[in-house]
């Protein structure tokens, strides 16, 4: 597997025409940015009112907060420049704002299940050790353990981008994707595509499956430990506290799995519909999570319900 840097000489800007087929992509765009700004909204909230209230600065609202800054990260790569294309009809995109974009994308696919796997811990910890929860879980070992998941997010996302940035583009800079990724680089450079995609699945396997199994093993003694609860009332209130979690756990991975799935058992996809499913999986998961935490935790539901009691109190003249 050779890697060339020709591009320097060769192509100073990509053109994305994966979006070209869209009937009505003004329409399209409308939603995409309704969806980014309902994102940006809700994550900014929650990152606000964990701010803002000293009675928050627990771990459990700590990762809702790297959750919220990984969606924003996540969404705003891919949202700009599907925005730039549907509503500003602008294709094309300098080399080195794609890498850019790459980059940033892949730090937030890699971060999102970091994040989600963290929240698994946390959530361990209170339900079979709540006694102990705050000396295990103390600001120390919440920093280091961000810090590890952060570092080990931009050395797989810089890997992906140092890959891609020595690839010789010789034949087309035409991007038959939706936006700069791993995949339309690779697929576009002079060099056989298979070694390079085998690359990416191991990276791939590696955050993905390895998180999602340190999830399950997460939750697999979480339910080991509610069965011993002798108390009904006990357990369900147990499992309530995990209801949000499982739900951010089901949106992110599912579409993952499906995809993965898809792939394996040779079902081919237009691009178009590739190009949905991709969008779909980055924009939905981000949208669902902040709304969940949001309407579902009793902390952040309870300050929004104050500030909307306060704002439908008419003053008596």
């Amino acid at each position: 597997m050779a890697l060339q840097n020709g591009t320097a000489d060769r192509v100073t800007e990509f053109i994305i025409t994966g979006l070209d087929d869209i009937e009505h992509p003004k329409a399209v765009g409308t939603v995409i940015l309704v969806v980014y700004s309902l994102i940006l909204l809700g994550s900014l909230t929650n990152i606000c009112f964990i701010a803002l209230d000293q009675r928050l600065h627990t771990p459990m609202y700590f990762f809702i907060c790297t959750l919220a800054a990984v969606d924003i990260l996540y969404t705003s790569s891919v949202s700009i420049v599907l925005l730039n294309i549907l509503l500003g009809e602008v294709k094309r995109v300098p080399y080195g704002p794609c890498v850019a974009q790459l980059l940033v994308f892949h730090l937030g696919s890699t971060m999102e299940p970091f994040a989600i796997a963290l929240m698994a811990y946390d959530r361990l910890i209170a339900i079979s050790n709540p006694l102990r929860y705050h000396s295990i879980l103390t600001k120390t070992r919440i920093l280091v353990l961000t810090i590890i998941a952060w570092m080990l997010g931009f050395t797989c996302s810089g890997l992906v981008a140092g890959i891609v940035n020595r690839l010789p583009y010789c034949h087309s800079n035409t991007l038959k994707y939706s936006f700069c990724e791993y995949a339309a680089l690779v697929r576009v450079a002079c060099v056989n595509p298979d070694d390079y995609f085998l690359l990416a699945s191991i990276i791939s396997s590696f955050v993905l499956f390895g998180n999602f199994v340190l999830i399950a093993f997460s939750y697999l003694k979480i339910i080991l430990a509610v069965l011993k609860i002798s108390s009904t009332a006990d357990r369900k209130k147990m499992f309530s506290t995990c209801s949000s979690h499982l739900i951010v756990v089901a949106c992110f991975f599912i579409p993952k799995f499906v995809l993965i799935i898809i792939t394996r058992i040779g079902l081919v996809l237009t691009l178009s519909s590739r190009n949905g499913l991709i969008i779909g999986s980055t924009l939905g998961p981000s949208l669902v999570n902040p709304f969940v935490y949001c309407l579902r935790t009793k902390e952040l539901r309870s300050r929004l319900l104050k500030i909307f009691s306060k704002q439908s109190v008419i003053p008596s003249e």
